[in-house]
């Protein structure tokens, strides 16, 4: 797809033989794990088609966690429509991503991929709104919506005033 003939020569598919994840599975098992196109995009670098997704037009309250693992990554009130076909945010959770430098495509661009087992989420540009600048653009199908789940350290209810 759209990985094509450019990013095979660009070396995708795996990630810096020196780099290890608190999650860890062998290929076999995450092709158990994983349909088809999750398993193309989160193991081998691949790339949904723009606008396939019901995740790019979905807003409502939650949180979005890595397909793969179920690590939250990205708060709903963080999630921009950038008109790009993917869902987009203007910052993930704390520690919830990790990047490195992506020279498919005859390019140079900056690939985001989960923190916790590793999984390929898409690319982090610097055409998005404050307050940070940046476009997280994920591949939905990398990702789980949780509606009306809250982001960790985040109570959903305020705690009782404790009195003396």
């Amino acid at each position: 797809m759209a990985e094509g003939l450019f990013g095979r020569f660009g070396g995708r598919g795996q990630h810096s033989a020196a780099k290890s994840f608190p999650l860890t599975l062998s290929e076999e098992e995450w092709r158990a794990k994983l349909p088809p196109a999750q398993f193309r995009v989160l193991r081998e670098h691949g790339t949904e088609r723009a606008g396939s997704s019901p995740l790019d037009k979905q807003y409502g309250s939650g949180v979005y966690c890595c397909a793969g693992c179920g690590e939250p990554l990205f708060a709903s009130d963080t999630k921009f429509n950038s008109g790009t076909g993917w869902p987009s945010f203007w910052a993930p959770l704390d520690g919830a991503v990790e990047t490195e430098t992506d020279r498919s495509f005859l390019m140079t661009r900056t690939e985001v991929h989960c923190s916790r087992c590793g999984g390929h989420l898409g690319h982090v540009f610097d055409d998005g709104p404050a307050p940070t600048g940046q476009r997280y653009c994920m591949n939905g199908v990398s990702l789980d919506f949780r509606p009306g789940e809250k982001p960790p350290g985040i109570r959903a209810e305020p705690s009782p005033k404790v009195t003396t």
